[in-house]
């Protein structure tokens, strides 16, 4: 067993824990952050994406003692009070959603693809969400809520 602190959404999480343990459980299963999905545990899906020190990482590729000493988000961690993030906002908005299994994937996805690309078009929107996946939407709404997203955040209006 090993102890670790974990800085997830600005609050530490500390839990003496199996070495082996993958952070996406960690988040999980000690910090009860359960909008952080396990969907295929290879990384083809996505379904675990998260925001580490600045850059997208599939949850279920990382061990929980990797991440210590990192700053890390997870889709609860956007809202503000009841406020949602903008990019939260134009999934309902636009209705980038069906079962809204991967949905919290595709937002942190497109969070951190935004912050690198703030005016994309609509193709490399597809080609920076290619892994991650969808077996609902036919994407299209996906794609139409990220574009609505960065419109959004060009003009200021950001909850965080």
């Amino acid at each position: 067993m090993k102890k670790v602190s974990l800085r997830i959404n600005g609050k530490e999480y500390a839990s003496e824990i199996e070495p082996r343990l993958l952070l996406v459980s960690f988040i999980r299963d000690i910090c009860g952050l359960t909008g952080t999905h396990i969907g295929c545990d290879t990384s083809n899906c996505g379904a675990c994406t998260v925001i580490m020190d600045g850059k997208s990482v599939k949850s279920c590729t990382v061990l929980a003692a990797q991440a210590v000493g990192k700053e890390i988000t997870t889709i609860e961690g956007l809202a503000k009070g009841e406020e949602l993030h903008p990019i939260q906002r134009a999934f309902w908005e636009h209705h980038g959603l069906q079962c809204g299994y991967c949905t919290p994937g595709m937002i942190m996805q497109a969070l951190w693809y935004l912050k690198l690309n703030p005016s994309p078009t609509e193709q490399e929107v597809r080609e920076s969400l290619s892994g991650n996946l969808c077996r609902c939407t036919g994407y299209q709404n996906i794609v139409d809520s990220v574009l609505a997203a960065a419109k959004y955040i060009r003009n200021g209006d950001q909850a965080r």
